[in-house]
């Protein structure tokens, strides 16, 4: 099963949409022995050539990470060095490679040694050419294509080894199930737990909920629900969505998954102009809430889409046309045209083939990215129960990592 998840991430990698780094050498040059090394020193950085790959050090840069044991705690990998007393014309008195490592020495005596593959991870050039969070974007042909198959409950509870599977394919497809859970807010609190810290909101830390309205929201009554992700309206969106339907006697209520970062990808490759858009202009969401025993004014501002700045990948989409505010945080010049985008994007994210429906039924727990995977829901008639909660997605990735994923 690994090395059919090791198949999809290498595919995975290959959908991802990188930005190359475009750099040139000038023709001094110091040559040095270590595995065909150059390194050349220019007036405020050092360029290094190392297995083929030119890359760029400025020199406060290099002071400011030397892991030395006086600049850096090993034991808690924290910095110890003060980063403001370092001189920013800082040069070193000397420099060279000696066993495969490039070795400085400071004004003052101070050496820095850094081994040329540690140089080679972290530069800013492969930081650019590499995703951040290997994906597979999909439509409905694609996930079902895939067989990605379910954690089982009990497996899940006691296994490491599933718990890691299931967390290769949450970070694949930005969503993943486990079954045979008993039908109970309180097993679906404990399969959360398995995974990472649940997040408390206004909706507490574990609900249950059915169509009685007791909150105010559409998603406490039988009407269908466009596609949307949840909690536009905090400055940060919850990481992941939980849900269990932990009673089905009803007729309709199946849920509707779609891939958000593959539809505004599809947005990108067509009109790379009014991708840009829904990047750079922040658009307010608001929850107002007043019943009698909840009162709540909240609001969240942020583009649409969020991109990381150095290689151009998405991380988060924020879309909930309910829950949009009142659109005065872009001027008027752009308001059209912000129009025509988000028109684009709602389109794609609309057409029939990027739509996954699936029954949630008692004994299957869904754990959904809201940074990424949009979900919705058919009308029902009948009684429909769902319990679960948000979680942090920093801790889920925290524990992915844990594992020697890469997310």
């Amino acid at each position: 099963m690994l090395c059919a998840f090791n198949r999809t991430l290498r595919a995975a990698l290959t959908q991802t949409q990188l930005l190359s780094g475009n750099w040139r050498l000038s023709s001094q040059t110091r040559a040095c022995a270590a595995r065909s090394a150059t390194f050349h020193l220019r007036e405020d950085h050092l360029e290094l050539n190392y297995g083929g790959t030119g890359m760029h050090f400025n020199y406060v840069w290099l002071r400011d990470h030397c892991r030395s044991e006086s600049s850096y705690n090993i034991q808690t990998n924290q910095r110890n060095v003060d980063t403001a007393s370092i001189d920013l014309n800082i040069r070193p008195d000397s420099t060279s490679v000696q066993d495969d490592h490039l070795v400085l020495t400071w004004p003052g005596g101070h050496v820095t040694k850094y081994s040329l593959s540690w140089l080679a991870e972290n530069t800013y050039e492969k930081r650019k050419q590499r995703p951040v969070q290997p994906r597979v974007l999909w439509n409905a042909d694609i996930y079902k294509n895939a067989n990605i198959p379910a954690a089982q409950w009990e497996k899940f509870m006691s296994c490491d080894d599933e718990l890691k599977r299931f967390l290769q394919s949450y970070l694949l497809y930005g969503f993943a199930f486990v079954e045979g859970v008993p039908a109970t807010v309180e097993a679906t609190q404990a399969v959360t737990e398995r995974v990472s810290i649940i997040r408390e909101t206004t909706y507490g830390r574990m609900w249950s909920f059915t169509a009685d309205f007791s909150r105010g929201d559409t998603a406490y009554s039988t009407m269908a629900l466009d596609r949307h992700t949840d909690t536009t309206y905090f400055q940060e969106p919850c990481g992941i969505q939980v849900f269990h339907c932990i009673k089905h006697a009803a007729t309709g209520g199946k849920t509707l998954l779609v891939d958000g970062f593959y539809a505004a990808e599809k947005v990108r490759q067509r009109s790379p102009e009014n991708f840009e858009l829904l990047t750079r202009l922040h658009i307010p969401h608001e929850y107002i809430e007043k019943t009698e025993s909840h009162g709540n004014h909240m609001t969240g501002i942020g583009p649409l889409l969020n991109v990381y700045p150095w290689n151009n990948e998405m991380y988060l989409i924020r879309y909930n046309n309910l829950d949009r505010a009142v659109i005065n945080t872009i001027p008027h010049d752009l308001v059209q045209k912000w129009y025509v985008a988000h028109r684009e994007l709602t389109t794609e994210l609309r057409r029939p083939e990027n739509e996954l429906w699936v029954q949630l039924t008692p004994g299957k727990v869904i754990f959904i990215d809201n940074w990424r995977v949009m979900h919705g829901r058919e009308s029902f008639t009948g009684v429909r129960q769902l319990c679960g909660c948000y979680m942090t997605r920093d801790d889920v990735l925290s524990a992915a990592r844990g594992f020697g994923l890469q997310a």
